[in-house]
């Protein structure tokens, strides 16, 4: 690997897919700040998540902070910047300037789409997350970070199924990891 990808070390005490963490948010923002360039704190009650908990977050670091939901409504995105998130995932969507979504606005916008049909609809000065997991049914998608690479040449972040350094794919600008936190943090210590 060239250059280390930027961690985004995510706060996820559940998930809609039978995910529960033994951690308290509390312990897991600990780790995330200690592991993380960036934080991704959830603003979706599915994922455990709200805005006030990134408000919470923002109050105890300096890192970055992505509020990471699904953000169908451009006020959601607002609220979360609000909240004091540096940047917002978008998911299966690209808002469009409004008097809420602004340049500004978008620009912390990073964007995941949900196939490669989306993908390559994306100009390439977004930043995108590629998520191995389907939101639908919480299974893996049978598309992989290897052909998202290929068709995106921008800023692309590997998200999801990452417990260990060695499941870092070539080409990732960033990843993100949530549910296995705790044994990626092991790894990142070993190597």
């Amino acid at each position: 690997m060239k250059n280390p990808p930027v961690i985004i070390a995510e706060v996820k005490t559940q998930s809609p897919f039978g995910f529960k963490s033994s951690k308290s948010w509390e312990e897991l923002f600990t780790l995330a700040n200690k592991v993380g360039d960036i934080i991704s704190i959830h603003t979706d009650s599915r994922w455990g998540g709200s805005c006030e908990l990134v408000e919470k977050g923002r109050n105890l670091t300096n890192k970055p902070i992505l509020a990471k939901g699904i953000h169908m409504q451009d006020e959601e995105i607002f609220r979360a910047i609000k909240a004091g998130a540096d940047f917002v995932l978008v998911v299966g969507r690209i808002p469009n300037l409004s008097e809420v979504i602004t340049p500004e606005v978008l620009s912390k916008c990073i964007i995941e789409p949900n196939n490669l049909e989306e993908l390559i609809a994306i100009p390439e000065t977004f930043r995108v997350v590629w998520n191995s997991r389907d939101l639908v049914t919480g299974g893996k998608k049978k598309e992989m970070f290897t052909e998202a690479r290929k068709l995106f040449k921008g800023w692309l972040c590997q998200a999801s199924n990452i417990s260990s350094v060695v499941d870092i794919q070539e080409g990732a600008d960033a990843v993100l990891v949530g549910s296995d936190l705790e044994k990626f943090a092991a790894s990142l210590s070993k190597s």
